[in-house]
């Protein structure tokens, strides 16, 4: 996979937060391995760009069950990454990666794609970000699998990037819903990597 004249690669962390990892509020089975591999790859890897999401949820409507009632962990979830809190902050192992940029998302809905996501200060879109830095390829790492990764990749290839999925830095809800994921990925178009690719 040698990288083709030209092209700028970012690497797009997507919410490795402590509510995401072992421990958190809606934690995913090998969330502390991703954010170990993560810092590996922020460090070793030769990107442009280094970026990370996050879940940055304010008011997030019927995306938080109710209370008093179960969430269907499908459109509903239990309380998690509530702006501000300790568990939308990113998971410590972080604090040893330079990031770019901070983008949040989910202020006032789900908030599933990067693509969604604002800068936390500039509040600049995560495309325009993007396009300003001339990005033109994405590896996508992170939480989850089935879920933001699954999002955010799908969007980036719609959106004319060339993107891959390192599956050596992503964790999934659930082993059937991530494979079912990986496989919409590479029908989109996402190249699905084993490990950690060669950064």
């Amino acid at each position: 996979m040698e990288r083709m004249d030209g092209e700028r690669r970012a690497l797009v962390v997507v919410d490795v937060q402590r509510d995401f990892c072992e421990g958190g509020a809606l934690a995913v089975a090998g969330g502390n391995d991703v954010a170990t591999r993560v810092v590996l790859l922020a460090q070793e890897g030769d990107y442009e760009v280094v970026i990370a999401t996050r879940d940055w949820h304010v008011d997030p409507g019927e995306h938080f069950a109710s209370e008093g009632s179960e969430p269907d962990y499908v459109r509903s979830w239990p309380v998690h990454c509530v702006a501000g809190s300790r568990g939308a902050a990113f998971h410590p192992a972080l604090d040893d990666v330079e990031l770019d940029a901070v983008f949040d998302k989910g202020h006032r809905g789900p908030g599933y794609s990067g693509f969604e996501a604002i800068e936390h200060l500039t509040h600049e879109p995560f495309d325009g970000w993007l396009e300003r830095h001339g990005v033109t390829a994405l590896d996508v790492v992170g939480i989850a699998t089935d879920h933001c990764v699954l999002a955010t990749a799908l969007d980036a290839a719609r959106a004319g990037f060339s993107v891959r999925v390192l599956e050596g830095a992503v964790a999934g809800v659930g082993a059937d819903t991530s494979a079912a994921a990986i496989a919409r990925m590479r029908a989109a178009g996402v190249e699905v990597v084993p490990g950690l690719g060669d950064g």
